[in-house]
């Protein structure tokens, strides 16, 4: 007889997105949490329905199908909790990145400071900043009325002065937000979120009260060189949840019967990374990269401190955003076979009106993993700019994405990452084959174990471990030697700069290597004197050595570059 470990609880959370409706069930196996399985649907938000029920339900019938397991009762409603016979399930959780982009104004004092704060709060969520208005924004006030009635904001989120810090500037502020929610009429009024001065929260929310839908934040900025976002955070989360609630038919009832409060799935993903932040190495720190649709959620943690970016760039209709300020040469460049430039920007123009579309042909699959390349580099790229001080020494990257999970060959995915994270140092690739870190995120507060236990199961690929080295060494320079051993067997293998090499190691399999430099190179940029002697576990793809340097250099010549890019896939078998 097997004695659990755990306090037993079936859990459906219930993933809400654009395109796609999932059921994800969770249970326990042999006294251990697991991932039991998916049910998904075409989402129905839009016409015809224009509810998100229809599309529930359907995902649910797949879900019983796959698992002979009972869900729904004779009307059509989600048994909650689970009864005697183990039909239904005990607790009911949500994520959503459903819904039209919502629209941001931000407002602060100091542009570097307070805005910048306010901006930054933004970004973790599903949406577009368009307009920000500092104190020392140069407009008269009835241009900068003018201006946010123009961008006719989702969401205006208002930040300012340190903690028992300045009030007359937030006044000045506070007195422009009213002139512009008296020009607009009640029901079409947006959500104004503070989170500037705590001392003036109270006062704020009696003089914006009666004229907004106010919610309250812990400051951002408690003091003028310190950012807090992650206390505002929620808070913002359920703000979006509010918006949603107006916008997406049968939102407020579902989030009725749902355990807890309804969370964007970038929330749900930045809470996992956290989460896992604080088990894994806490000088390195854990890296989630979950490619979409209309976005890409970039989540970093070190220790516990989460910095989470959500940018407009995907695979769908956020395909477009790639070009913006960059040519097509950018997604170009990472074609292995020549594709005229007009038909790449086609397909990017059909991905964007269906995103649901996949490649059906060797072109069209070459031109899906360009721009998974690019947008994946263009979201890093972001996240570095606004983050200076962020080093790509993470361990491990944990990544999500259809295109990564359903169009690529392991060996492609692998490639994929190495390309368009350009990580650093010797990191774990792990792919997330069934999209569940937003889903752990949102049920880890909860039930911790089932996160921990999920994640050590085989709901995730270990696509293997990579050591990327980084030198100023000419192309082609022997750079280091590399002894494995197996316990006992060794084996020797040079490795040249520019190149990607596959280590002879299983999957699963253990080994210790050791790095012998034969040019000046660094390995973990995070610590550098760190011993170059390390052990290593082979995932599908084994170990590999990117010996490229940092960031990426690709040959200007056409067909230099071509080759280049077969040579680095027939390194990894992709």
């Amino acid at each position: 007889m097997t004695t659990s470990s755990v306090d037993v609880e079936s859990i459906l959370v219930l993933d809400i997105g654009s395109v796609h409706t999932r059921s994800l069930l969770f249970d326990t196996v042999d006294g251990q949490y697991r991932f039991i399985a998916a049910g998904m649907a075409p989402s129905t938000l839009s016409a015809p329905y224009f509810d998100i029920g229809e599309g529930i339900h359907q995902s649910l019938l797949k879900l019983q199908a796959i698992t002979a397991r009972s869900f729904l009762d004779h009307d059509m409603q989600l048994i909650l909790p689970s009864a005697m016979d183990g039909s239904g399930v005990d607790r009911l959780m949500v994520i959503f990145s459903a819904g039209p982009e919502l629209q941001f104004v931000t407002m602060g004092l100091l542009e570097d400071v307070s805005l910048a704060s306010a901006t930054h709060l933004a970004q973790t969520m599903f949406g577009r900043v368009v307009e920000e208005i500092g104190l020392n924004d140069r407009r008269h006030p009835e241009a900068q009325i003018d201006a946010i009635l123009k961008a006719d904001p989702d969401l205006i989120i208002f930040a300012g002065g340190s903690d028992k810090g300045a009030t007359r500037s937030i006044a000045k502020l506070v007195e422009l937000l009213l002139f512009y929610l008296r020009c607009v009429p009640e029901e079409k009024r947006p959500e104004v979120l503070y989170a500037g001065n705590s001392s003036l929260a109270n006062r704020i929310k009696e003089i914006l009260g009666r004229l907004a839908h106010l919610h309250t934040a812990p400051n951002v900025r408690p003091t003028i060189d310190q950012e807090d976002l992650n206390p505002a955070t929620d808070i913002l989360a359920q703000v979006i949840g509010t918006i949603r609630g107006n916008q997406i038919g049968g939102f407020d009832s579902l989030g009725k019967i749902a355990s807890t409060p309804p969370i964007p799935t970038c929330h749900g993903m930045g809470r996992m990374i956290a989460f896992l932040s604080k088990i894994y190495d806490s000088h390195k720190g854990v890296l989630g990269v979950d490619l979409g649709s209309t976005h890409t959620t970039v989540a970093a943690a070190v220790g516990g401190n989460l910095t989470l970016n959500t940018y407009p760039v995907g695979m769908g209709s956020g395909a477009p955003e790639i070009l913006n300020g960059n040519g097509v040469e950018n997604i170009t460049r990472w074609l292995p076979i020549h594709i005229p430039d007009d038909v790449v920007l086609d397909y990017i123009h059909q991905k964007s009106l269906y995103p649901a579309m996949v490649p059906m042909s060797l072109e069209t699959l070459a031109i899906e993993q360009a721009i998974t390349r690019q947008a994946l580099y263009t979201a890093m790229d972001r996240m570095l700019t606004s983050r200076p001080d962020m080093v790509m020494g993470f361990e491990p990257i944990l990544v999500s994405g259809t295109t990564l999970t359903q169009y690529s060959s392991h060996g492609q995915s692998l490639l994929t990452l190495l390309d368009g994270l350009q990580p650093m140092g010797v990191t774990t690739l792990l792919l997330d084959t069934n999209g569940l870190l937003p889903a752990l995120g949102v049920i880890a507060p909860h039930n911790p174990q089932l996160a921990v236990q999920v994640l050590e199961s085989s709901a995730f690929v270990n696509l293997g471990t990579a050591i990327c080295v980084s030198s100023d060494a000419r192309y082609g320079t022997p750079l280091m030697t590399i002894k494995l051993d197996y316990g006992g067997n060794q084996t020797q293998i040079e490795i040249r700069q520019g190149a990607i090499t596959s280590l002879p190691v299983r999957p699963g399999q253990i080994v210790n290597v050791h790095i012998n430099p034969l040019r000046k190179l660094t390995i973990d940029p995070k610590h550098m004197d760190r011993s170059r002697s390390f052990k290593v576990i082979g995932g599908i793809c084994g170990t590999v050595i990117d010996a490229r340097n940092r960031p990426l250099g690709l040959p200007r010549d056409d067909a230099r570059r071509r080759d280049l890019l077969k040579k680095w896939a027939l390194a990894v078998n992709a």
